[in-house]
């Protein structure tokens, strides 16, 4: 460490005029906003970094009475993995992986839809699902919770009574939120404002047609269910957002799962179905392919929390993901933060202390819906094609969502073409130069 120092004193005194003159505080360390770490001087030089390159949805569908209600799974997942290839002109033989998440299928079912969706979508069999180590690879869920609903199958483990955790991770995710709002005075207020607020935003971003890069319109078929005749349809566009939506209608709404409580349907997520896929590969074989970068992968942080709250989940991942991508919080242009549940959503923005104005400004679960294993490529894809939209005003973005049994998971996203070492600069008043990747 003392030569390290030594060696910046030396060039340090390098840099200085051979003057009588005091010019020492001309010659000040400066730090950039992003934090000191060398990562983030990084130019396209740096062929290693993970960078996305593509990110799109489906439409997300009121689950039994939308667009997807007689609509596979497999036929949800296929279309976005191949807009993937189409939209990119990318060769599928070169991808080397697809990792697909989801929640309430089968395990053994949903891994063969998945399988099923790629041969659809036009990839070879050379590419499996699975992980490992590849140039190239594809990050996608899906979800018909149309299809696939939520119930505990089986027996439950009779062990489960010594141990009040594992008994919580079978709580329902209603009372989970009815915990949150009363063990952090969250009110039905707030919560209910909370839900206009997503209805609006969703609505206007509709409207302006901001949806339009992210989403991938779906050929497929809706059942008359009482005739059975089929009628193909084409869905694009969202369909549970409620422009209408407001404070008054919601108020009118009953606590769903708890006597006098204060998480109603208006005020929840939706049960929806739909598929996001993400297109991830080196920067340098997306330079050498002439691909424009969407984003830069920075970083991902998941986390454990109190199974009995388990929707504060992100209020603990998001500060360990910026910190772990040496940034501060208000350095973070955007946050999609997923809405479980507007308690939940109301807490983490309050207890982080985050600008409204940076949060879900183009609404969230609470309208636009949340098909369980497909939000994390639905957010990612929203906040990606945000960020390309605002340009060098939005650098750093963060989607985070709280996972059931009590979790959180969040990660940090740079702009595509943010990597500019003269941005967001700022003084740095001690005397010690070192970064801290050499402490």
């Amino acid at each position: 460490m003392e030569k390290a120092i030594n060696r910046q004193r030396v060039l340090l005194d390098h840099l200085r005029p051979s003057s009588s003159h005091n010019f020492e505080s001309t010659l000040s360390a400066s730090a950039c906003l992003a934090g000191d770490s060398a990562a983030y001087q990084r130019t396209a030089a740096y062929g290693d970094d993970v960078v996305i390159v593509a990110a799109y949805r489906t439409p997300q569908c009121k689950s039994k009475r939308g667009g997807f209600k007689d609509t596979h799974a497999d036929d949800l997942l296929a279309p976005v993995l191949k807009a993937l290839i189409e939209k990119t002109n990318l060769d599928p033989r070169e991808v080397g992986d697809i990792v697909v998440g989801s929640v309430l299928a089968p395990g053994s079912q949903r891994a063969s839809e998945c399988r099923m969706a790629a041969f659809y979508a036009g990839f070879p069999e050379t590419v499996p699902i699975r992980t490992g180590f590849y140039e190239i690879g594809i990050g996608a869920g899906v979800e018909s919770m149309t299809m696939n609903q939520m119930a505990w199958d089986g027996d439950v483990n009779p062990k489960l009574k010594n141990f009040q955790k594992a008994q919580d991770c079978l709580l329902p995710m209603g009372i989970t939120s009815e915990n949150v709002a009363h063990r952090f005075g969250v009110t039905r207020q707030e919560q209910d404002q909370a839900a206009v607020d997503s209805h609006r935003k969703a609505a206007a971003a509709t409207a302006s047609g901001r949806f339009k890069d992210e989403i991938i319109p779906v050929t497929t078929k809706i059942v008359d269910p009482k005739t059975g005749d089929e009628k193909p349809i084409v869905v694009s566009v969202d369909d549970g957002i409620r422009p209408e939506t407001s404070v008054a209608g919601l108020g009118k709404l009953k606590a769903v799962f708890k006597k006098d409580g204060t998480t109603t349907a208006g005020n929840s997520s939706q049960i929806s179905d739909g598929a996001g896929a993400v297109l991830l590969m080196k920067r340098s074989v997306a330079v050498r392919k002439g691909l424009p970068i969407l984003g830069v992968f920075r970083t991902f942080t998941a986390v454990g929390v109190d199974p009995a709250i388990m929707g504060v989940g992100p209020a603990v991942a998001i500060p360990a993901a910026v910190k772990a991508a040496g940034l501060e919080l208000e350095d973070i242009d955007l946050f999609e933060i997923n809405e479980a549940f507007a308690s939940q959503f109301v807490y983490c923005r309050k207890k982080l202390e985050l600008d409204p104005q940076k949060i879900n400004v183009n609404g969230g679960a609470m309208a636009i819906g949340h098909p369980l294993g497909a939000t994390g490529a639905r957010c990612v894809a929203t906040l990606l094609h945000e960020m390309k939209r605002r340009g060098r005003d939005c650098r750093f973005g963060v989607i985070s969502m709280c996972i059931g049994t009590g979790m959180g998971a969040a990660a940090v996203f740079e702009r595509g073409d943010g990597s500019d070492e003269l941005l967001n600069c700022r003084k740095v008043e001690s005397n010690n130069l070192l970064s801290r990747d050499s402490r």
